[in-house]
């Protein structure tokens, strides 16, 4: 399953993903990986979840993602959650690739059975139709 967290800087969106994935820690019987762009989520994410600085790995566009994402996948095979961080930092390229990446990562979340999470930095109507079904309420 994919879901966006959509909102404008400052809303609460990385607030909100923190509050998802302690929880996602207490529920899972797996891992839970959360990725981030710079350590800036070390204290409020739970210690029992993964977390992972982009910039450690160099993880710069929409492909390195997926890609990234792909072998924490395939290395894991007990990881039921992921949550990313500052995603459209990480992709560069604005919201233009929001729809690109989300049918991407829809189709590895169902070849994994995981749960992906995505913060994106924008306003509703900013977004594509097609990305609007997976935006959380």
């Amino acid at each position: 399953m994919i879901t966006l967290l959509i909102g404008k800087k400052g809303s609460g969106k990385t607030k909100k993903l923190i509050e998802l994935a302690n929880e996602a820690v207490k529920n899972s019987n797996g891992n839970v990986v959360v990725i981030e762009k710079g350590l800036k989520l070390t204290y409020d994410i739970s210690h029992k979840a993964r977390l992972v600085d982009s910039d450690a790995y160099s993880i710069e566009g929409l492909d390195a993602l997926v890609g990234f994402i792909s072998g924490i996948c395939a290395a894991n095979y007990d990881v039921t959650d992921i949550f990313v961080d500052s995603t459209l930092k990480i992709t560069g390229k604005g919201v233009g690739e929001v729809e690109t990446l989300t049918a991407k990562l829809k189709a590895l979340s169902e070849t994994a059975n995981a749960n992906i999470c995505l913060l994106i930095s924008a306003a509703a109507e900013e977004l594509p139709e097609s990305v609007m079904e997976y935006v959380s309420k």
